[in-house]
């Protein structure tokens, strides 16, 4: 569970970039956040791990113990520990190219073990197996052994996904996670994204309503720094004007 409680940020000249956010998402659901270039989706995303610190408000997080957390006032050491739940899947895929898809995966786990085995990604055989499961999830295990490099995109980012199941978390966040996709490659990523709903809370940032229409159970709409919807994924033609204004017959055209 992930709990946002009226977070704002404001820049020195005054602009608000996020105002009064709130919001809370439990096990079950797959939240998209949709919004047009420059609403503040990204900016809220990152405040749910401690990448951007709000000037207001709280970001509560319930840890593996239970535990509810506040984000937001957290000293680097503890926000490093609590990230170590925190499963994000990014955009540009953030892989090592010269290491295997294996070892990319094994990755994920690299803050919650020692130091000495970091540096040596000492990773024992149990973790190893363990690692081939989460590819074996995404249809990906046959190319274990492949240098990243060598994968095309569609395949990278389902590695990115091997790697968040890998990591074991207890909240996963969605970074843009298909707008570098084909439509073909965007509809596997989503499918193989929902179903981790069902164990942890799931929350992306999008720029495809249809997709989020089809496989999120709830929608949230930022426009300006607010939200203005919060509710059922599918939105009407008003509706997505409302959210992104001129935007919205570019984002038509590339649903095409």
């Amino acid at each position: 569970m992930i709990e946002v409680i009226n977070i704002s940020k404001t820049l020195p000249n005054g602009k608000k970039l996020l105002d009064n956010i709130s919001f809370k998402v439990k096990k079950g659901e797959f939240v998209g956040i949709l919004g047009a270039s420059g609403a503040g989706k990204t900016l809220t995303l990152r405040s749910l791990n401690g990448l951007l610190k709000p000037d207001s408000g709280s970001v509560i997080f319930k840890n593996e113990l239970g535990e509810k957390v506040n984000i937001c006032t957290l000293s680097n050491k503890k926000l490093r520990k609590v990230r170590q739940k925190i499963g994000v899947i990014f955009q540009g895929y953030h892989l090592v190219q010269r290491l295997s898809v294996l070892e990319n995966v094994m990755i994920g786990r690299l803050g919650s073990i020692t130091t000495f085995r970091s540096i040596f990604y000492g990773f024992t055989d149990a973790e190893a197996h363990e690692a081939m499961g989460a590819l074996e999830k995404v249809n990906m295990e046959h190319l274990a052994n492949n240098k990243v490099s060598s994968l095309s995109g569609g395949e990278k980012q389902r590695v990115g996904i091997a790697r968040a199941i890998f990591q074991k978390p207890n909240l996963l966040l969605a970074d843009e996670p298909i707008s570098n996709l084909d439509p073909k490659n965007a509809k596997l990523i989503m499918k193989l994204i929902k179903p981790l709903s069902e164990e942890i809370p799931v929350i992306g940032v999008f720029h495809q309503p249809e997709m989020t229409a089809k496989y999120c159970t709830r929608v949230i709409a930022i426009k300006e720094g607010k939200i203005i919807y919060d509710g059922k994924p599918n939105l009407s033609e008003d509706q997505l004007s409302e959210i992104y204004g001129e935007e919205l017959s570019t984002l038509a055209l590339q649903a095409k």
